[in-house]
């Protein structure tokens, strides 16, 4: 059976554990292209990994890829999604706070045969979720707290001129729906989004987003209740180069890639 060939749409702190990944030991999988931002800096950094990958524009990548992992800023969807599902291939996406509302990219994916992959990323339960879905989902709500580093200069603290600078105890800095918390934190809690998605919609699921100084790590607990269970779960994520994401981000795509191929596929 052929492998099936990975392109990366960005090669920032997720692009690259997932490009080492790929290019040393993924059985089934392979590594066919990536685009970045900064070409001369990406290549740079291939050539010291002694990572063979030709850098692209993400217009190439269904000549060159199967499916298409987006790592990119959120504003950089459309240019990754919409070619390869045009071509009928797949797509998997991390920014998935921008998938809300984007009716057309799924209508586009379920004409043309391809598909739109969201993995668990930084939360737990989405299978708890997804299979209480298929009963009554009465409510859920997800508490997030982040080292304020983490969340400084998202747009919602910038348009409302909120500070967490200097602070010396947690504080609350967003209170609303999923849909709310995905357009005004667009890099920092895409875990609601998939939350959203994985149950009853980005208008019902809540989140309240918390600025603390006292945890080092990203912080998510999520509260459910259904006809089929009650359940609560947490998770502390030890935060990657990037401060806005945790490490187990770019695990969970890698274990998601793996699954494609895997003879014994655990989980919903």
């Amino acid at each position: 059976m052929a492998p099936i060939r990975v392109a990366i749409g960005g090669l920032g702190a997720i692009g690259r554990v997932l490009a080492r990944a790929l290019a040393s030991d993924m059985p089934g999988l392979e590594l066919a292209c990536a685009a970045a931002g900064n070409a001369a800096k990406a290549r740079a950094w291939l050539d010291d990994e002694g990572i063979v990958c030709p850098l692209v524009e993400v217009e190439e990548f269904p000549t060159r890829a199967d499916i298409a992992v987006e790592c990119a800023p959120a504003a950089l969807l459309e240019r990754i999604c919409r070619p390869m599902l045009a071509a009928g291939k797949d797509v998997m996406v991390l920014s998935c706070g921008a998938l809300l509302g984007r009716t057309d990219l799924i209508d586009l994916a379920r004409k043309s045969g391809g598909h739109i992959m969201v993995p668990t990323g930084a939360l737990l339960g989405l299978d708890a979720v997804t299979a209480a879905a298929q009963g009554a989902i009465h409510s859920v709500r997800m508490t997030t707290r982040k080292p304020p580093h983490g969340l400084a200069g998202a747009p919602y603290l910038v348009r409302n001129n909120i500070s967490v600078t200097g602070l010396n105890e947690a504080k609350r800095v967003f209170s609303g729906s999923a849909r709310e918390a995905a357009a005004g934190f667009p890099a920092n809690v895409n875990v609601a989004a998939a939350l959203s998605l994985a149950g009853i919609g980005p208008d019902r699921t809540m989140i309240d987003i918390w600025a603390d100084p006292q945890v080092t790590r990203n912080c998510h607990t999520i509260e459910v209740e259904a006809d089929s269970a009650r359940f609560s779960l947490s998770i502390e994520n030890v935060p990657s180069q990037n401060p806005k994401t945790g490490k187990i981000v770019a695990l969970s795509v890698i274990a998601a890639l793996r699954k494609l191929r895997a003879p014994l596929r655990v989980g919903t």
